[in-house]
């Protein structure tokens, strides 16, 4: 094996039927919804960038913080040979990981983004001679299939993208995951935790508007790709903390009654004054949420990590 290998399994018109769908589904719908995975073209993901550099926006910090002080015994209680990375994307702060892991055998990017994962796997491989990596285009959300590497296994998913998912959609992720491991692998988990709600809004509402126009850009994106007219000024952002289902909501608060017509799809959408499209939901953990999560799935709790003043965690739980 090369010290990089790039293997698709993704179709290549996977993301077009799959934004296809998404968008038929989600706006014929009531309410209607988007999946926030499609924030990320260039643009959008080029606003998330600056939106992690806010100061109102933590959950990067706050990870990064614990993977700087914590890397170390995440390396020593994983004891991994092979690192997968579920939605890698530029692998910036698994390098804080990378540096603490000298023994690692292969390290697994997996990524929709075939140029994000060229671009990291080609750095790394220069940087560090001895680690193999091979890369997979593929979508973790569907499932996948990992390729022969050596175990112990440590599957990370970081960022807490899994907030991302409502509860049903969690427990089949997680499931998912557990199929991947062999019992002792374990899975690294990034969980943004429930705090003031003032502090929450304010990280999905930022007084500059920078995550506004990252909200906003998933219209321009169903313009671009499917031939929409949605005009972005004719809609405001929204971020709403949702304190029984103990997570932030996104949405998109059209401000006129307007029809949107979406001719890739033979489609024309109806918004009613004030009518929301959400765009995302981020939910918020507690420990114990967190644990019972991962039991139903086949994983034991067995280390928690929180950045200094107790905003985001990473937990490590072993495959039984």
């Amino acid at each position: 094996m090369s010290p990089f290998l790039l293997t698709r399994t993704l179709p290549e018109d996977a993301t077009d039927a799959a934004l296809r769908a998404d968008v038929l589904e989600g706006l014929t719908r009531t309410p209607k919804a988007l999946p926030p995975k499609w924030f990320y073209d260039a643009v959008g993901s080029e606003l998330f960038e600056k939106i992690t550099e806010l100061p109102e926006y933590y959950p990067t910090r706050a990870e990064r913080e614990i993977l700087i002080d914590r890397a170390g015994e995440i390396a020593s209680a994983s004891g991994a040979r092979t690192l997968v990375e579920l939605g890698s994307g530029s692998s910036d702060k698994t390098r804080h990981l990378l540096d603490a892991m000298p023994g690692l055998h292969t390290y697994v990017p997996v990524d929709v983004s075939e140029s994000a994962l060229r671009l990291a796997g080609e750095a790394l491989v220069a940087e560090r001679p001895g680690l193999r990596v091979h890369a997979l285009i593929d979508d973790f959300t569907a499932g996948i299939r990992l390729p022969e590497t050596p175990g112990p296994r440590l599957v990370a998913f970081l960022g807490g993208t899994i907030g991302n998912l409502v509860p049903v959609e969690r427990a089949a992720f997680l499931g998912s995951v557990r199929g991947l491991l062999a019992p002792g692998d374990a899975l690294l988990l990034g969980t943004d935790l429930v705090k003031d709600a003032g502090v929450l809004v304010a990280a999905y509402d930022d007084s500059a508007g920078v995550t506004a126009a990252f909200n906003k850009n998933v219209l321009a994106v169903v313009n671009r790709e499917l031939g929409a007219d949605f005009d972005p000024g004719a809609f405001d952002h929204v971020a709403l903390w949702d304190a029984e289902r103990e997570w932030i909501e996104m949405r998109l608060r059209s401000r006129v009654a307007q029809s949107v017509k979406i001719p890739a799809l033979d489609l024309a959408v109806d918004f009613g004054e004030g009518e929301e499209l959400r765009t995302e939901v981020s939910a918020k953990f507690r420990r114990e949420g967190v644990r019972g999560e991962l039991a139903v799935a086949g994983l034991e709790l067995t280390r928690w990590w929180t950045d200094r003043e107790g905003r985001f965690a990473l937990s490590l739980s072993v495959a039984r």
